[in-house]
């Protein structure tokens, strides 16, 4: 059998889980690969998020063109059978020229005071706790804007929500049984 590698979506604001559910995820289902966001340099995209949020968010200002390419090289390949291409990836069908490679989006709904508290732990071990207070005021003034965009877009333009406050464990389960009950 041959058949294309289906595409799935992780996505969730800063530190609502994305990473963590993709490696394990990755670990879970057969033959697939995971490409990660946060690994690209994107080019023309907006700069500051905040500033994007205020101007109404248009997801399609965001050139994805490396991950695109790396989507399309492992579709065309069909390296050694792949089953799935696994994202960690923010933005769900939002952006339209993604939108046409994806097959399914699993939103993970982190409360946001868990996601802050995780990005707290994950960002900021080494550094002075002045660091830390500056983030949370950027936070506070400005910040929350655009975790709440997603919130407002992704979220609901995601193909399944799965509480982002349950284990891990629990997580990956819920997403592998839909990807069973809905034959990706």
């Amino acid at each position: 059998m041959n058949r294309k590698p289906r595409v799935i979506t992780i996505t969730a604001v800063s530190g609502g889980g994305k990473t963590t559910i993709t490696k394990q995820l990755l670990n879970k289902l057969y033959n697939s690969k995971a490409l990660y966001f946060d690994s690209y340099e994107f080019e023309d995209c907006p700069d500051d998020i905040c500033k994007w949020v205020d101007k109404g968010a248009d997801y399609n200002e965001w050139n994805l063109s490396p991950l695109i390419k790396d989507i399309q090289f492992l579709l065309n390949n069909h390296i050694q059978s792949l089953n799935y291409i696994l994202l960690d990836y923010p933005f769900s069908y939002l952006n339209s020229k993604m939108r046409e490679y994806i097959d399914f989006t699993i939103y993970i709904d982190t409360p946001l005071d868990i996601a802050m508290a995780r990005r707290i732990l994950r960002d900021f071990t080494e550094n002075p706790i002045h660091d830390v207070r500056n983030d949370l005021s950027n936070y506070l003034s400005r910040g929350r804007t655009a975790y709440l965009e997603l919130e407002r877009s992704v979220k609901p333009n995601s193909d399944i929500v799965i509480d982002g406050s349950l284990p891990t464990t629990l997580i990956i389960g819920r997403i592998i049984e839909e990807i069973r009950n809905r034959s990706l």
